[in-house]
């Protein structure tokens, strides 16, 4: 009675230790086809994320895609950001700049693009490779026919007293490629094109970008640094025009503003004697 119980027992120990065997076999086998996995689990990612890419260019940065407001209620600006400016295409062939960005003292409100000179029906290009955001028409107001494009450098840029759109919303553009013809329309005094390049909703100044008259850009690159008045999604016309406030000196503005007291002087056509009045507009560079 007792041999056949140890053999009993001997086979269950064997088909124990046989089962472990195939189970550590198993294991060691499933690894690498784990690996493939993750491998192939990453590369689906990477794709999707290309695909996003793709359809709604810098969307790890902006809060939403809208095609309705120029402007973001909800953007969160950071503090500093570096946008990539190679693979850019000016809008315009013309080169004469005929308004700044920056506070307009006449009109007491602020500009927030350039204005460059050209004719009702001339070829207007995108910037940068991008998706069209808006193409909407204000009749005589603002922009008149304008149209905003994201691209994928984390910029927009907007194209505005247009005669004729000739792209869509949501529609994939390259740069250099036509997207509408230069006109009068909105609250227009000449046939012009008005260019504004922001982010997040908040203008930045062109100027420091694209060298219209040398039809390039100013450097590879350039970093947005965020000032107080970007919180409200505005822009400071710092470096370009000041509005005195009660209490403001000369060596107080040119501190504020990175200039000196000479230059203010100079641009301004005043002495350091003179008296600065609340609500006066100085020129600061």
């Amino acid at each position: 009675m007792k041999l056949p119980l140890i053999k009993t027992f001997c086979l269950a120990a064997m088909a124990v230790c046989s089962l472990n065997a195939f189970s550590q076999d198993l294991i060691a086998r499933q690894a690498p086809i784990d690996r493939k996995l993750k491998s192939v689990d990453s590369l689906a990612l990477q794709k999707q994320i290309r695909v996003e890419q793709s359809l709604y260019p810098a969307f790890d940065i902006y809060p939403s895609w809208n095609n309705e407001t120029v402007g973001y209620k909800d953007a969160i600006v950071p503090d500093s950001y570096t946008f990539d400016l190679t693979g850019f295409c000016m809008p315009t062939e013309h080169t004469k700049i005929t308004d700044v960005f920056g506070y307009r003292p006449r009109r007491r409100r602020g500009h927030y693009g350039l204005d460059i000179k050209v004719y009702v029906g001339d070829t207007i290009r995108a910037a940068f490779d991008g998706k069209v955001r808006i193409v909407k028409n204000q009749g005589r107001r603002g922009y008149g026919k304008y149209v905003v494009i994201r691209h994928d450098n984390g910029l927009e840029t907007v194209y505005g007293h247009l005669s004729k759109q000739l792209v869509e919303e949501d529609q994939l553009v390259k740069a250099g490629e036509p997207i509408a013809l230069g006109g009068n329309t909105g609250r227009s005094t000449g046939s012009h094109l008005h260019f504004e390049t922001r982010f997040l909703g908040t203008p930045l100044n062109p100027a420091l970008m694209f060298d219209f008259e040398k039809q390039d850009i100013v450097a590879d690159t350039y970093t947005f640094h965020k000032s107080k008045s970007d919180s409200k999604n505005t822009t400071s016309p710092k470096g370009l025009f000041y509005k005195v406030k009660k209490g403001d000196t000369l060596e107080k503005i040119a501190r504020r503003q990175g200039t000196s007291v000479r230059q203010l002087c100079k641009l301004n056509r005043i002495t350091t004697r003179t008296i600065l009045r609340p609500g006066q507009v100085l020129r600061c560079s």
